[in-house]
Parts: structure tokens; sequence; C-alpha cells
């Protein structure tokens, strides 16, 4: 049988599609369906390339006799929550108050109201791990809404007064946070493997995008140390994929080797970003071979014919968490011949013991010598990888992922001057604004022809953040343009006009039991910080005055959340690094817009360059010619034909 999901596109959801379990997609119909029935509602929320939501899946959703109990006494909602950011931001925040922490699945039980009343991640079906078996949580929820209906109701009315409480803040953006979160990022360090923190080891660019930026104003060594010391490790370890290129979830380690092995396209987008910075900073080409490593991995894999990028690739394969990325000594041996395999083996740590259940995960954490020419072999061995497992690939395609990989691309094509990842980037973008943008709205979701509905604070933040950078790397004044129209549009829609900041859904969105505004920089920048980053760009791009005011606000807001634990808000910290100390500021004026095409290579990531085209009352032209007005900091230099940075 198949349930009420077989029509939807999400790969998440699709994936439940043949369960015995008669699951519902959200929507008014499924709340109707539950008040009519007089039934609590069992929502579960998770994505296609989720471990851990596999595991629930097979002992449970697969189940009949589960199904039967679930289908008996609630009605079911599947979430996918890369495509319903909103439910999963209130639900999550909901769990986490209930338990202290959170993740995917997450497992929730509700009125028909939408209102929570218990909270929870993975449960196994009969009892164990210390945790309480699935089929007992159900009919102890059942019993529960049967003969306490009172104290379930109760109960949810004072998770929703919780969860809705609106600590009004109050704080005032200054130089203070930054060098508070820099004196944080120094007392978690780890000097030894590399990262911040213990394991779990997340990459967190914009941490490292931050520190980079610190160091190039402060000039002090040992922040860039921090930086390259965790990017070295990260690439060395099985955190990078040393067969097929990009880079895993996270570490399930302190050393970086065993990763949670999904791929992520976020994570790819922002690991870009930060190679590419430290290429451009210390101008050391094992930054760049990672930056275009990982770049060719994402073009060759997770680039949709028409030009946008896909979401993930899964972890597992035939059910097993890691299994398309392992390797036996014999099975190299066997492709490369017996002497080369030996050396290849030697090379990447591939041993009989293994280093990850058995068999071994390549990395280079043992490597000396770096440069030792096996990449020449990696070809053979990663094409019969392909051939031996498969993965599954969640094709969607998001909008605020692909703003992220879009802007990465930008980033390379300027350090490395290599104009195909230029063209994947214009491409990405065609693609956005033929399929998920119209009238100025943007959508969330493409997948199957199909697309969403409105876009959320992270698409609209992102997408400007995109066409910031395809401005930056083409000068082409309609990429900026178009990134002012929708940060209008943004602030108009998602704006706290009240007590500041961005909600995270707009007022065109469904409006559900209450507006979340996500501040906090966790695997990826929010919307929030995203957001400060982009009304700098433009404040200083083009001067408009509007942007002045909203600009310091958001600023403010921000400062007020960043001030508990200012580490947290790295891509914040970033935007109000270079708010308050901006880099270099270059006026062209020109009549030969042709002129300028070399030139969004030739300045620093971080410039900001506007074009003024012919003369105006402001600028003028020095000797008829293209003239370079150039301000460091807050000094500007003499006008000059030559750009001398």
């Amino acid at each position: 049988m198949q349930n009420h999901l077989k029509n939807e596109t999400s790969p998440y959801l699709l994936q439940h599609a043949d369960n015995p379990v008669d699951w519902y997609p959200w929507g008014k119909e499924v709340f109707e369906k539950a008040k009519r029935e007089d039934k609590p509602v069992f929502l579960s929320i998770g994505y296609s390339t989720c471990h851990w939501c596999h595991v629930m899946a097979h002992e449970s959703f697969e189940d009949d006799k589960v199904a039967e109990v679930l289908n008996r006494y609630f009605v079911s909602i599947k979430v996918d929550k890369e495509e319903r950011p909103d439910v999963d931001s209130i639900y999550m925040s909901v769990c986490q108050a209930l338990t202290g922490s959170g993740g995917w699945p997450t497992t929730i039980f509700m009125t028909p109201d939408q209102k929570p009343f218990f909270a929870g991640t993975y449960f196994p079906k009969t009892a164990r791990y210390g945790q309480i078996g699935f089929v007992e949580l159900l009919l102890a929820v059942h019993e529960k809404w049967r003969t306490s209906r009172e104290d379930l109701l109760q109960s949810a009315e004072e998770i929703i007064a919780h969860v809705r409480r609106n600590d009004v803040t109050r704080g005032k953006a200054d130089g203070q946070l930054i060098s508070s979160s820099v004196a944080i990022y120094r007392s978690i360090y780890d000097k030894t493997h590399g990262g911040f923190g213990s394991a779990p080891k997340f990459p967190t660019p914009h941490n490292l995008l931050f520190l980079m930026e610190y160091y190039e104003r402060s000039g002090e060594e040992d922040v860039l140390a921090m930086v390259e010391h965790t990017l070295m490790q990260m690439y060395r370890g099985g955190l990078f994929d040393h067969i097929g290129g990009g880079f895993s979830r996270y570490s399930t380690d302190a050393y970086f080797l065993a990763p949670h092995f999904e791929k992520m396209l976020y994570d790819n987008a922002m690991l870009l970003l930060a190679y590419s910075r430290a290429y451009e900073v210390t101008r050391k080409q094992s930054y760049r071979n990672v930056a275009e490593r990982t770049a060719g991995y994402i073009l060759r894999e997770m680039k949709a014919p028409e030009g946008g990028f896909y979401s993930a690739q899964d972890a597992d394969s035939e059910g097993v968490e890691g299994k398309y990325y392992l390797f036996e000594p014999q099975e190299t041996e066997r492709i490369l011949g017996a002497e080369k395999g030996k050396k290849f083996n030697l090379y990447f740590d591939i041993t009989k013991e293994g280093n990850f259940e058995g068999k071994s995960i390549p990395n280079l954490l043992k490597t000396e010598n770096l440069s030792d020419g096996m990449e020449d072999d990696l070809q053979p061995v990663y094409e019969y990888r392909k051939k031996r497992y498969a993965l599954h690939l969640d094709d969607k395609i998001l909008t605020s992922w692909n703003g992220l990989m879009i802007a990465a691309m930008c980033s390379l094509y300027r350090v490395t001057k290599n104009e195909r990842y230029l063209e994947a980037a214009k491409k990405a973008q065609s693609f956005l604004e033929n399929n998920l943008c119209e009238e100025g709205v943007v959508f969330t979701r493409w997948r199957d022809g199909k697309r969403s509905e409105n876009g959320f604070l992270d698409d609209y933040a992102n997408e400007i953040f995109a066409l910031l950078a395809l401005y930056k790397a083409t000068l082409e004044q309609e990429y900026l343009n178009r990134a002012m129209q929708l940060c209008r549009k943004t602030v108009s829609e998602f704006y706290d006009e009240e007590q500041g900041g961005f909600y995270l859904y707009g007022t065109e969105n469904e409006q559900l039991i209450f507006r979340p505004k996500e501040t906090y920089d966790g695997a990826i920048p929010s919307g929030n910080s995203m957001m400060a980053y982009n009304l700098v760009q433009l404040e200083y791009l083009t001067e408009d005055e509007w942007l002045e005011e909203v600009t310091g606000r958001q600023l403010d807001f921000m400062a007020s959340k960043a001030k508990e634990y200012p580490a947290g808000y790295a891509m914040f910290l970033l935007a109000l690094s270079e708010y308050q100390d901006p880099a270099v500021q270059i006026t062209v004026v020109t009549e030969n817009l042709s002129e300028l095409k070399d030139l969004p290579c030739k300045v620093p990531l971080s410039a900001y360059v506007r074009v003024v085209d012919g003369v105006t009352e402001e600028y003028s032209m020095k000797n008829g010619k293209t003239t370079y007005y150039v301000c460091e900091g807050r000094n500007c230099l003499p006008a000059s034909n030559e750009l001398n940075l």
C-alpha cells in the first residue's frame, strides 16, 4: 500500500511513501482530520541522508505492528526539515526546551491545534540504550490522551508559552565582541589535532573565515596558525574524501579521522569559501588544491544538467554507514597492481587491521610527505569505488544552499582566474532565476519540475549573498540591483520593526504557532547573521541612505544576542568587523566597462568595488582615462589611472 506521501516530491517523504504508517504531509487537511477523529498528532521530522532517520524508519515505520498502533491511535505527519525549516525550527526548539538537546529524527506529539506536549529524537522499537521503546511510548501517550488529557493540554500551553517567550534584550555593536570571541576561540582550540572543542568536531568554516579576517586586520600570527592547522587537519583526515574530493558532514573523533559520512552541499560551499580565502591570505598551493578538488567533486557529482546544485549524498550504502568509502588493501592492489597498490595503501593508511570497523578510511594523518605523486592513481580507484556500491543522492535543489555554493564558486574563480567556476556560478544563478524566483518572490525548493511554497529568511539571505558575490566577480550592475531589490523585500516581509531582527518566515508564509528568529550560527550561518553581512556589503557598495539605519539596527540586534557567547556568531562578527573597519574601497570611473573584466581577480576578496559609468559631479576622469579612487580604512588616496594596492 501507499500512504498520502506518494504524490510528494521531497526525496525524504518519498522514502516513506510505501511505509505501512498512514503518513500525511504537513497541511491543513491533516490537522482537520485529527480534530475530526479526536486523535493526537505524531510528527516526525528528518531528511533524506540522515542515518538515524533511516534506522528508526527500518525499525519502526516499516514494521506492520508499529504502524497498526500509530494508525489506530494517532494521525501521523512526515516533514522534510530541509523543505520546511519553519516547522523544523519551531519543534526543534520545543525538543531542546524539553530534553536539553535536539537532533534528527525529531519526534513530536501534539494536539490537533499544533501545540506540542512531548518531544524527543530517535526511539528504538523496543526498550534499549536506556530508552523507552517506541511502541511502549505510543501506548503511554495514547493512554494519557484518553485518561489525562487536561494534563497534556496544560503541558502544551506551558511549552508554547516557554518557547514563545521573547526575551527583549538591547545591545550596542562594538569591537569588544570581536576580541572576546577571539579569546574564546583561543581557549577551546585543540593544539594537538586542530579544530575547536572536543569530539564530535564540526567544520564550521564561518569561524575560520572570521579568524582569517581578524588576522589580516590585527596581524596576530597565532590566530592564522589556528586556522591553518585546522584546515590542514581537516584535509589530511578522513573528513576529506581523498578518493573523490569533497568533505563529509563532521568528524566523530577529535582528530578528523572518522567522519559522519554524509556529504552536504552547504558544508562544501562554506569550506570552499574558507580554503579559497586561505589560499588568498597565504598563497599556499595546498589550500588551492583542496578547494579545486572540492569544486571538482561538486561539479562532477552534485550539479544538475540545468545548472542547479543538488542537496546531499547519503552516508549509508546497503544500510551500512560509510560502506561506500571504506577500503581493504587487497582491493587497491587488485586495481593498481601489487607494487603501486602497496605504495598507495601506505600513503593513504589503508591497512589489514583497518581504522574503522575493520576496514580503512583513506587519510593522510600519518603521511609526512604529501607530494608523493599518488594523485595519478586516484582516478582508477575512484572509478572502481563508484561501481562497487551505490550512494543515495538527494537531488532536490534548495535556494538557500545553492546561494552559498554560487558565492563559493565566485570566490574560487577570483583567486584562481579559472572561468569554469564563474560559469558554474552564473549557470546556477540562471537556474534559480528561471525556476525559483518570480516577480520578486523567492521559493525554497525545486525537484521533479515542481517548486515548493514561498521561501524563508535563509532563502532570501543566501540568494542576496550569491548575487553580491556574482557582482563582485563580474562587476555587472544587474546582480547588484537584484540584490538590493531582494534586500528591500526581505526587510518588508521578514523584519521585526519593534524588536529588531528578522523572523524565520515572512508575512506571506503559512503562519504557525509562533514566529521564531534564528540568530546563532550553527552548521551554517543563521539568516540573521547573513542579513547583517549582506546589509554591510550593500551599504558600502551602493551608499544608499536607506541602508544606514537598517544596517545599524541589525548589527545592534545581533550584538544583543551575541554578547553571552560571541564565538557562536562568527558570520555576524565578520560583518561587524567589516562595518567598523572597512576593507579597501575602490570606485572606478570609466567609459569602457570591458576594461574592467579582469579587475575582480586583481583585488582582494574583501574589497568593495563600485563602478561609475562615465563622469559624474562627484567623480571625474583623470587624463580622460579610466580612473581609480581608492580608500583604505578611513583614508583615501589620490585619484589615479593605475590601480595600486
